[in-house]
């Protein structure tokens, strides 16, 4: 796949700070970002009130275009199937046009193990409280929700949850929540299912015995207003992806990670890299994380995404909310053994998380594969261990 150039003029500004190691948020509608393009929000004061951006008043998502110095090479395709557009793998064409689903998962040590999460194509791990040894949660995306057979179990969500799902036009799939969601999930843009999946019983307390199972999501969709395709609200592909394998000691500066540890003190979250697979094998609580759905196999990603962001605590309970909306911030991609620094933008609300290659500013490709994503509190961004 050829490399992809950033013309958007607004990205280009933010492009410029980067660049120059500032930090800046970004909020609000198309004609508050033009105005002030580097006004710094209060996320404390954002529990809904941001900017509602709908598919013509959202500010533009960067353009891109095709290298024209690049020789043209002509793509592959195979009968019936398509790269899908979350994880470049080939998959059933299908389900092309199906949106995403994004599922909150428990991650407290009682919930575990956790069925079908190896099915996720991305998996966000998010700090989901101050309180509790900042425990996270994850937050999984699945395309081919229709082969779910038990996943979960599910829990509430938070406002940040929201933003993100939004960016991949996912329906979010959740029990509820705090106050704080409500009018976020008022918004044109976002989709949810909260609540009324099958209880399970194995032997724990009722928070902990829900999941989607068979046929679940197909009574979800048929009783509610949405759709199972993308919608005008669809951003398009997230990800650049690249059809060959990416030496990252190729397009910049890079250390060597075969291990990586993160600063969530309720799990531990670690992730260790598995040469065999190429891929990185995720442990929490002093354990590897396998998936009794699929024969105990164990979670591993192709490429991790580690972010350093700010946070803003809404009360003395512990709930929170990212502060998701942002630019020039510094992230980590890893694949294969190595790590290259980035920095990330995300500019509004349901608009995509943009990943630049800090040496060069030029938006990143990613290795084929499944995909972790970790936002990092920046006051411990320093404790994050390479090894």
């Amino acid at each position: 796949m050829k490399r992809k150039s950033i013309k958007n003029k607004g990205l280009a500004l933010l492009l410029v700070v980067t660049m120059a190691a500032a930090s800046m948020t970004a909020c609000g509608n198309k004609e508050d970002s033009a105005k002030e393009p580097a006004t710094e929000i209060d996320f404390a004061d954002l529990t809904g009130g941001g900017s509602d951006n709908s598919a013509n008043d959202a500010p533009e998502t960067p353009d891109v275009e095709e290298s024209s110095t690049e020789p043209v090479t002509e793509e592959e395709s195979r009968e019936g199937m398509y790269r899908s557009e979350i994880t470049n793998e080939w998959i059933d064409e299908s389900l092309k046009n199906q949106r995403p689903i994004a599922v909150m998962v428990d991650n407290e040590k009682t919930a575990l193990p956790h069925y079908g999460l190896t099915e996720a194509d991305v998996v966000y791990e998010i700090m989901n409280s101050t309180a509790n040894g900042r425990i996270t949660r994850f937050m999984a995306i699945v395309k081919d929700w229709g082969k779910i057979a038990q996943f979960g179990s599910i829990r509430s969500t938070r406002p940040t949850n929201i933003m993100l799902a939004a960016e991949w036009n996912a329906v979010l799939c959740h029990d509820g929540g705090p106050f704080y969601i409500n009018d976020w999930i008022a918004k044109k843009y976002s989709a949810n299912f909260s609540g009324g999946f099958s209880r399970v019983n194995n032997g724990k307390s009722r928070e902990f015995t829900e999941y989607i199972c068979t046929g679940d999501l197909d009574s979800k969709f048929s009783n509610s207003k949405y759709s199972t395709e993308y919608n005008e609200y669809y951003q398009g592909q997230h990800y650049n992806f690249s059809n060959s394998e990416i030496d990252l000691s190729t397009v910049g500066t890079t250390i060597d990670c075969t291990e990586i540890e993160l600063p969530f003190p309720h799990n531990s979250s670690r992730l260790q890299y598995n040469e065999s697979t190429g891929t990185y094998d995720y442990y929490e609580y002093g354990q590897a994380h396998t998936d009794p759905q699929h024969g105990n196999a164990q979670l591993t990603f192709k490429n991790l995404l580690i972010q350093d962001t700010t946070f803003s605590q809404l009360d003395e309970n512990g709930y929170m909310i990212y502060n998701a909306i942002d630019s020039g911030r510094d992230a980590y991609y890893i694949t294969n053994g190595k790590a290259m620094e980035v920095t990330w933008i995300k500019p509004a609300e349901n608009e995509i998380t943009i990943y630049l290659n800090k040496q060069t500013g030029e938006q990143i490709e990613l290795n084929t594969g499944k995909t972790y994503v970790a936002l990092v509190p920046s006051d411990s961004w320093g404790k994050v261990v390479i090894k």
